[in-house]
């Protein structure tokens, strides 16, 4: 297919707030698409939309083919929310085996998840016991158990160290050349250069949609967070302008 995930004019509101402004963007398919802004503007609201589970005004979105949230995207798409989705009074194996017996797979496919994740020699602590780094790891394995289409992933790298968060984005790239499409989001700008493709978002709308080296070269910086600032700051002259 020509995209994994289309996102057409899509307007959320929360009460008479609104969350997202006619967003349109897509995801190309065995890529890393990484959806970058500051907290707050919108980017866990998309990603819930992307999985089905957010309430949307108007537009619409498209994943694999399907409209989101279709039951048959159950066991095909991913997703790593921010707050571990894990089961606390398990271990970690349990957690991965009990996760492997939804997908109708066996532990041998819970252990491989594990060990992907850097938790091989944690596998048998509780959840209780573990560090938040080590939990949102755990929360990854479960969801890499059904071998995806589509892995939505929720700033999977917060509170993690230099080298781990290293070894998960060579585990994303890994994942993408394998076949499987990320969309993975962050608020910290350095982790865009890493990305295949970016979706940059500022208060529900988005300032770029793009490869990294093309929005270095649209704003005539290679740092990408001065890129975001520039275009910024180009969308708020234009605003002031229009009529």
């Amino acid at each position: 297919m020509e995209n994994a995930v289309v996102i057409d004019e899509l307007v959320v509101t929360r009460g008479r707030r609104p969350v997202l402004h006619g967003l349109s963007c897509a995801v190309p398919p065995g890529s890393v698409t990484g959806l970058l802004g500051p907290s707050g503007s919108g980017k866990t609201t998309l990603m819930r939309c992307v999985v089905g589970v957010q309430k949307i005004r108007s537009g619409s979105v498209t994943v694999l083919g399907r409209p989101a949230g279709s039951p048959s995207l159950r066991h095909t798409v991913g997703y790593v929310t921010q707050a571990p989705s894990i089961y606390a009074d398990l271990t970690v194996r349990e957690n991965a085996r009990y996760f492997a017996s939804l997908y109708g797979v066996g532990p041998r496919e819970a252990d491989r998840a594990i060990a992907d994740v850097g938790l091989r020699q944690a596998g048998d602590q509780l959840v209780t016991t573990l560090s938040g780094g080590q939990r949102a790891r755990a929360s990854l394995a479960c969801a890499l158990i059904s071998r995806p289409g589509l892995l939505v992933l929720d700033e999977p790298t917060v509170g993690q160290d230099p080298v781990l968060r290293n070894d998960l984005w060579q585990q994303f790239h890994a994942l993408a050349e394998a076949g499987t499409t990320l969309l993975v989001s962050s608020h910290v700008m350095d982790e865009a250069g890493r990305c295949d493709r970016l979706i940059l978002i500022r208060d529900g709308r988005i300032v770029a949609d793009d490869t990294p080296a093309a929005v270095r070269a649209a704003t005539g910086t290679d740092d990408l967070d001065e890129a975001f600032l520039r275009l910024v700051l180009a969308r708020e002259n234009q605003e002031k302008v229009s009529p």
